[in-house]
């Protein structure tokens, strides 16, 4: 489709835009009036180990930017779960216009009462990019969609690891972007529910600056054995994005590196 077409299928409302995914040539429909996808997305969509085929879970899907950029590592299958019906209604009409529509599956609903159907009632991967703060630290002003995005106001981070573990089949992979800050209540909780961490990657702004994202990775009734990978410095001295973010914002880069 010219942009025209895209426009035009994409139905937009008032508010929304038409951004485009340069790497892999996709379109994704965002909104000032909603939290759009950033940074965090984009490198766990890349961190994940991805399985070439089978069933893939995507929680906390939002606009679906998570599950459209996975499409383009494996044949595998694709749900990804919403509960803002406006977030999930921008998703599925994304997934329509790059015509992904026969393997992506965005689902309206709340993760921690959703069933997966079928004959094979799991997954081999599980994504999630949750609300990183807790609901004690809301802004009672800030907009709801904002909110939902940011804090843990529909789910707690137990509630999205409890669900990750009742979701992906023994030896399948959970992955998962958050502050560093709550890396040792994420780690307590995936043992508690039977998800061994098998590798970490820190990404800092700067090569000096702490730490402000960590991506870990897990497997259902894992052996305990991590790895600790090199960190990801953001920025150069220079203000621009280091090779590897140019590599996959604007690149062929399949995947983060893992040194």
């Amino acid at each position: 489709m010219n942009n025209e077409e895209l426009t035009a299928a994409a139905q937009l409302l008032p508010s929304e835009r038409l951004d485009y995914l340069l790497t892999h040539d996709l379109s994704i429909i965002q909104s000032s009036e909603v939290f759009s996808f950033s940074m965090d997305a984009v490198l766990l969509a890349r961190f994940a180990s991805v399985p070439s085929k089978g069933r893939i879970m995507d929680l906390c899907t939002g606009n679906g930017v998570i599950p459209l950029l996975m499409s383009t590592r494996t044949k595998a299958d694709i749900d990804g779960i919403e509960i803002q019906p406006r977030l999930a209604d921008m998703a599925q009409r994304s997934v329509k216009i790059n015509e992904l529509d026969n393997r992506i599956h965005i689902i309206e609903g709340d993760l921690k009462t959703f069933q997966p159907t079928g004959e094979r009632p799991y997954y081999d991967l599980v994504t999630v990019n949750p609300p990183y703060m807790p609901l004690s630290t809301g802004d009672p002003k800030e907009n709801m969609h904002y909110a939902m995005a940011r804090h843990e106001v529909a789910c707690t981070l137990e509630d999205v690891i409890r669900t990750c573990s009742r979701l992906v089949q023994p030896g399948g992979k959970v992955a998962m972007v958050h502050r560093p800050s709550r890396l040792i209540d994420i780690i307590t909780l995936m043992r508690a529910y039977r998800l061994e961490p098998k590798r970490i990657r820190f990404i800092h702004p700067r090569l000096n600056g702490e730490a402000n994202m960590v991506l870990i990775e897990a497997a259902r009734d894992g052996k305990p054995e991590l790895r600790l990978l090199p960190p990801l410095i953001v920025y150069n001295d220079d203000n621009t994005y280091c090779k590897e973010l140019m590599d996959i914002y604007y690149g062929e880069a399949s995947q983060l590196k893992d040194g």
